[in-house]
């Protein structure tokens, strides 16, 4: 089921948990486009889309991320967004009341990458952001699949809402990264691990890492999905993410009373 033929009131999650925000966290040139289904499935509770576009560093993006939305937080972070929330709770470990992380890593920069990362950057300037799609987008989906004409079109359509400077400024953020396995140990909150099964950027891997460090953490693999799992599988991911917040929902109160 693709995002335009999810219905508001489709899928009910309503609760009283109404005071903590969920923040969704796109990642890399991306925006709301990628939560498009879990907005829908999300509606009867207080949800925002982050900004993640004028931000020099990760720690800056969540630094921002904590000062623009106050109290307590459900943080919800796809690829670069997953980093984001990562360090949010790293910071505000009190305020990150639940953390999912998806298609995502905990790792700093590793061997080799850097000079794959300027060279995209200078790609991006020389060819513009609708080079950068064609170029970029086919290796995010699901390894082996076809991907599906109106998935791409639609990403197609946000990277394009993108600059190359947003490009670049996110990549230099995504450079300097920090090491999220020195923190995730500290987190105690509630935590769900998501990526796609033919996700060769951001494969099963370094989310079962992550699940090494906190116990506290479940797995779940969307079949059938590579890189951008909200878009390729957006019911499946959706549901999951609505289940996941109304079972957090209902801790968090048990524990308030």
């Amino acid at each position: 089921m693709r995002p335009g033929y999810l219905c508001p009131g489709l899928f009910s999650t309503k609760k009283e948990w109404r005071m903590t925000r969920i923040l969704l966290i796109p990642g890399l040139i991306c925006d709301a486009h990628v939560w498009q289904a879990t907005l829908c499935t999300l509606e009867d509770r207080d949800v925002a889309v982050a900004d993640v576009t004028h931000q020099p560093s990760i720690t800056a993006m969540a630094e921002d991320l904590l000062a623009r939305h106050t109290g307590d937080l459900v943080v919800i972070g796809h690829s670069m967004g997953g980093r984001v929330a990562m360090e949010m709770a790293r910071i505000a470990p009190a305020r990150v009341q639940g953390m999912a992380l998806l298609n995502t890593g905990m790792a700093p920069l590793g061997a080799g990458e850097l000079p794959k990362r300027e060279a995209m950057i200078a790609f991006c300037h020389n060819e513009g952001m609708a080079g950068l799609a064609e170029k970029w987008l086919p290796g995010m989906m699901a390894d082996g699949i076809a991907p599906d004409p109106q998935v791409m079109n639609g990403l197609r359509a946000m990277v394009q809402r993108m600059t190359p400077e947003i490009h670049e400024r996110q990549i230099r953020a995504l450079i300097g990264r920090p090491d999220a396995s020195l923190s995730m140990p500290a987190y105690k909150g509630a935590l769900l691990l998501m990526t796609g099964r033919q996700d060769i950027w951001s494969p099963i891997g370094p989310h079962e890492d992550i699940a090494r460090l906190c116990p506290q953490a479940r797995l779940e693999i969307i079949e059938e999905a590579g890189h951008f799992a909200p878009v390729e599988q957006p019911a499946s991911v959706a549901l999951l993410l609505a289940a996941w917040v109304a079972e957090t929902a209902s801790i968090q109160q048990e524990n308030a009373t």
